[in-house]
């Protein structure tokens, strides 16, 4: 979970809440489960080097990254109400889901959106991450 301790506040929650609605609730775990049981040693490497490269557009057994992460994040969302962890306003966790649910379903990754300010917004230039995305 190291990449969920950086990066703008409302996602610094995003990636454990996830996790506690897919771990905590036996129902999600084993259907993230079966999602997963059936793919091979070589299927997780080529989706491991291929995801860095096409984020969200990689694909396994002919299904793209961003169905499989439709899919996962509905069953934390079914883990998380199951929960029912309210705060004081009577809200439960599923709203840390948010910026998740933002980047399935706009299909673009905070990194697709840095590399486009890079080459669009910055002019090939990085100096602006450093005061555009200083959290």
């Amino acid at each position: 979970m190291r990449g969920a301790d950086g990066g703008p506040w409302r996602r610094l929650c995003a990636l454990p809440a996830f996790w506690a609605g897919i771990f905590y609730h036996g129902e999600s775990l084993d259907a993230a489960w079966d999602i997963v049981k059936d793919w091979n040693a070589a299927e997780r490497l080529a989706l491991r080097d291929d995801v860095p490269k096409l984020g969200l557009e990689a694909t396994i057994r002919g299904r793209s990254v961003q169905e499989i992460a439709r899919e996962v994040l509905h069953l934390a969302h079914l883990g998380l109400n199951a929960r029912n962890r309210l705060n004081a306003a009577g809200d439960n966790e599923t709203g840390f889901l948010e910026p998740l649910v933002e980047i399935v379903l706009t299909g673009i990754t905070p990194a697709e959106r840095k590399l486009r300010l890079y080459e669009n917004g910055w002019h090939g230039s990085v100096d602006p991450v450093f005061t555009e995305c200083a959290y």
